[in-house]
């Protein structure tokens, strides 16, 4: 174990952890894979620390202890509440590559409300794992109607895929899932839809 990983544990605590030393031997066997010295100047560091550092945040939302508390308060209506345009940064579980957007979210109050912050971290919290675009958006509505214990929620999520961009055909371009939960009026979808395009007005 190295003194950086040592530090690292003692910062975050190990139910926060993911296994430094088979990440530290996996990216040390993928530099030796390609031809790389692991030892040269410049890359020590990379399989010692920064990739198993980094797959550590990126993975957080495999573990319940990095899910955000999601403090609620009385509603004073049971109007939708949407949030618009928050930033999505996740890994396609195919290629390990990232994939980034935006999702849009919103939901009916049975009674009470969210802080308007939580929301963005519960979204990040789900976009931190190995997962798809489809599993993810519906990640979010299922997760965010159980949360909340919300009658209704809306999800979409546009994103752009770097396993598409930087690899096979090499085309960078916008994909969009949608997700629900419980039974939506129209009106209300047609509020999200609204608040969206607003949104990219803007």
């Amino acid at each position: 174990m190295t003194n950086s990983h040592s530090e690292l544990k003692q910062q975050t605590g190990s139910e926060r952890d993911i296994d430094y030393e088979k990440a530290q031997h996996g990216v040390r066997l993928l530099l030796e894979a390609v031809g790389e010295d692991p030892e040269r100047h410049g890359l020590t560091e990379t399989w010692q620390r920064r990739v198993p550092e980094t797959f550590s945040t990126l993975t957080e939302g495999q573990r319940e202890a990095s899910k955000p508390t999601m403090r609620t308060f009385d509603a004073q209506t049971d109007d939708l509440v949407v949030k618009t345009d928050i930033p999505i940064y996740s890994l396609c579980e195919h290629h390990l590559l990232p994939f980034f957007g935006t999702a849009h979210v919103a939901y009916r109050p049975d009674g009470e409300v969210v802080g308007l912050s939580k929301l963005t971290r519960y979204v990040r919290w789900q976009t931190r794992q190995l997962t798809m675009q489809e599993r993810l958006t519906n990640d979010i509505a299922s997760g965010l109607a159980d949360e909340l214990e919300a009658p209704a929620v809306l999800v979409e999520v546009n994103a752009t895929h770097l396993c598409e961009a930087m690899r096979g055909v090499e085309t960078e371009s916008t994909t969009t899932t949608r997700a629900s939960v419980g039974d939506l009026t129209e009106e209300e979808r047609e509020q999200f839809r609204d608040a969206i395009i607003r949104e990219e007005d803007l």
